[in-house]
């Protein structure tokens, strides 16, 4: 089911607005984007079921001490996959995505972690799972990551996420990798926006129902809408965290700004999370731009 056209508008009029405002402003952006890594690890990690916790993946990342033993390999999965994401935000505009940059991307992920499966597809008598789906059999790999490429990359004529959702329900549904493979489907999102000139989004471990349930509704029916839905709102959050960002906006918490206008936090909570306000969050807290009329 493909997005409507009222949203398709409204995320043009962002897109518009954020390479208006980003001219010049390229070390700002970076800035915003180096801020935003340890919150994009967490919440991938996250939905893996890691046991860190924001402040701990922050830590990490910056080598400090945690307060408590954290085990090994989620230490390499937090230090990992920030380098992937930062990999990504470099190597965007270089080529497109192809099968030899998602086994280098695997690689980098999962190297040092368990050598023996970095960085190439489940060979023969590798299986997988993943709650009540059986993945298909490893001799089916290949090619269906071939078809799923070329089915992306042919596409001309779709919008750009709607195709970005279809490859990802694929993609998670072929589930290629013997391990890693949410933490990379969700870096290849990013990497199919910043390559035509978006940001990246986050999806969020909150999220994780919904995100799950798209999956199910996909190899269920074969419906879109769910994911698209999920993608549709992490990109309009991104674009308003720039956007403000790059207008030098004061920012407000979401808390604050309701007292200071005397409104329902819940109703401002609920548009928030439906993106039909220009909010977005840091450290898993609601923010506004001060000078938003409600």
């Amino acid at each position: 089911m493909a997005i409507n056209n009222p949203t398709k508008k409204y995320i043009q009029t962002l897109k518009a607005q954020y390479d208006s405002l980003r001219k010049g402003k390229e070390s700002l952006l970076m800035m915003v984007d180096d801020a935003e890594i340890p919150e994009a690890v967490y919440n991938s990690n996250a939905i893996e079921n890691s046991t860190l916790t924001l402040k701990e993946t922050m830590k990490i990342l910056l080598d400090m001490e945690v307060s408590r033993d954290v085990s090994v390999r989620e230490v390499f999965e937090a230090k990992n996959l920030a380098r992937v994401v930062g990999y990504v935000r470099e190597k965007s505009q270089e080529k497109e995505l192809d099968k030899e940059l998602i086994l280098l991307l695997h690689q980098m992920l999962i190297g040092a972690i368990n050598d023996k499966i970095a960085g190439r597809f489940r060979a023969i008598g590798e299986y997988v799972r993943v709650g009540t789906h059986i993945a298909p059999p490893p001799e089916q790999v290949d090619r269906l990551m071939e078809e799923t490429l070329l089915g992306y990359t042919s596409n001309h004529g779709a919008y750009f996420l709607d195709k970005i959702a279809q490859f990802h329900l694929e993609f998670e549904t072929i589930h290629p990798f013997n391990d890693g493979n949410g933490r990379i489907g969700r870096v290849i999102i990013n990497y199919q926006l910043q390559r035509i000139g978006f940001p990246g989004l986050i999806i969020r471990d909150r999220e994780k129902k919904d995100y799950y349930q798209a999956f199910g509704d996909y190899r269920d029916s074969k419906k879109t809408k769910a994911m698209e839905k999920v993608l549709v709102l992490g990109l309009m959050e991104s674009l308003h965290k720039r956007i403000a960002y790059l207008k030098g906006e004061t920012i407000l918490t979401l808390a604050d700004y309701t007292k200071q206008h005397n409104l329902s936090g819940s109703a401002l909570s609920n548009a928030a999370r439906r993106q039909k306000i220009p909010a977005f969050r840091e450290k898993g807290v609601w923010k506004i731009p001060e000078s938003f009329i409600y």
